[in-house]
């Protein structure tokens, strides 16, 4: 039961920390502010309207009481009440009261009007609304009524106004100074969860300053020294593949010189294709160790990027359904670089492609399918390592080195967005990949 209820609050709580901090302010406020408000209702400001509606009902029996006394003259007697207490009396000699109208049941004034009449008088009808300063009382007598015009101070107290208006303001005036504080409080959570989102997705950051409480300046400083650990990592992992590839490449070209030489074209083919193969291993490391690139992140057309890639090839086996004018914000030459990995190795293992574009909510799905051969389920997670290969023949080593599922990997990550490897309704493989807008 206790379970229940708490994800039933946890759903109607809010999920920003702004919101759930203005919360723990507020709500004790407005918590304290009614409670005071139902005391002060309930204990002085009904107390005393009961006592003043019961003192002006008293009144206004004693005027009728006077009345049928025959040693007191009519006129005199409401005049003398006129002057010394507030209120005019009218007496029509011949009608019927009024006809009662539909009960004000939320109106305290009517309430406690009605409940002291009612022990008084057999016959009465009133109205509080008609006159904004007046209450109209009509009392039944002999053939005719008693009208009483009354002032409503004299059966409510003022002050209620002003207490409300009293702890009203403060309430507000407190929870806006929460509001400042708060704002200023929750930005550098702000500012470093961005900053974390910026850093995830591979994109350049100004130099991070830490700031706000303590723990959230440990929190900001402690991340700008992994992110910095991170980048030197990165960029010696770069640096290291960039110089390798580079210092072999001199060699190579030394061999390829010698091997004009050669007269026996046997062994020449043989060694040539060897020095092609060492060649496009360079190229795919230098590729490898370029996936996080320094690009500039800029607001591209993803759908004409993707047909211009398509078209690059100009296969007919190349299927496509792109949706139209559809924006990413990202690095365009490693998306670029993403697709020509995954569709060359459709290309290489399949003889039908399909490829589509489209928008689902606040993601951007691509999807490659084609009737290949597939991955094996155990395999899945693998084929995302650098250097791994499934078949580890020299056929496929020839062809490859296996980084490309590698690099799109790295390039999709780093984007912040997924990629994953599914069985296509083709029968082959489908690589889903999904990006956020």
């Amino acid at each position: 039961m206790f379970y229940g209820l708490s994800n039933y609050i946890k759903k109607i709580l809010p999920k920003r920390l702004f919101y759930r901090a203005l919360l723990i302010v507020a709500a004790p406020i407005i918590l304290l502010q009614i409670t005071i408000s139902i005391v002060f209702f309930d204990s002085l400001w009904i107390k005393t309207n009961k006592g003043m509606t019961k003192a002006l009902i008293g009144e206004i029996k004693f005027f009728l009481d006077a009345y049928e006394n025959e040693e007191y003259e009519k006129d005199n007697l409401i005049k003398l009440f006129k002057e010394h207490h507030n209120f005019k009396v009218r007496f029509q000699t011949f009608g019927n009261l009024p006809e009662a109208e539909k009960e004000r049941w939320f109106s305290p004034m009517d309430r406690t009007l009605r409940r002291e009449l009612k022990t008084k008088f057999s016959e009465y009808w009133f109205d509080t609304t008609s006159y904004k300063e007046i209450i109209e009382l009509k009392i039944k007598y002999l053939n005719g009524y008693f009208e009483f015009f009354i002032p409503k101070n004299r059966v409510t107290n003022t002050s209620a106004r002003l207490f409300a208006l009293w702890i009203t303001l403060p309430a507000f005036l407190l929870i806006a100074v929460a509001l400042i504080f708060l704002k200023n409080q929750t930005r550098p959570i702000i500012n470093l969860a961005k900053a974390s989102e910026k850093f995830g997705r591979g994109e350049d950051i100004d130099e991070f300053r830490p700031s706000g409480a303590l723990e959230i300046r440990q929190a900001g400083f402690e991340f700008d020294r992994m992110r910095k650990r991170i980048i030197r990592h990165l960029n010696q992992r770069s640096e290291m593949l960039s110089g390798i590839s580079h210092d072999l490449r001199t060699p190579l070209t030394r061999i390829k010189l010698k091997l004009a030489f050669i007269k026996d074209k046997k062994i020449s083919e043989k060694l040539s294709e060897d020095v092609e193969e060492m060649e496009k291993m360079l190229n795919e490391y230098l590729q490898f160790a370029s996936s996080t690139s320094s690009e500039k992140t800029t607001n591209f057309n993803l759908s004409d990027l993707i047909l211009l890639t398509i078209n690059k090839y100009e296969d007919q086996t190349l299927k496509h359904k792109i949706q139209k004018n559809i924006f990413l914000n990202g690095k365009k030459n490693l998306i670029v670089r993403c697709l020509d990995n995954i569709i060359n190795n459709a290309i290489k293992y399949a003889q039908n492609i399909e490829i589509s574009l489209s928008k689902l909510n606040k993601n951007l799905i691509i999807l490659v399918e084609d009737d290949g051969p597939g991955v094996p389920q155990e395999e899945i997670e693998n084929v995302f390592k650098p250097f791994y290969k499934i078949n580890k023949g020299r056929g496929d080593s020839k062809s490859s080195v296996g980084l490309g599922l590698s690099i799109a990997s790295d390039v999709v990550r780093s984007h912040g967005g997924n990629i994953t490897l599914e069985k296509s309704k083709l029968k082959g493989l489908k690589v889903k990949i999904s990006l956020p807008c």
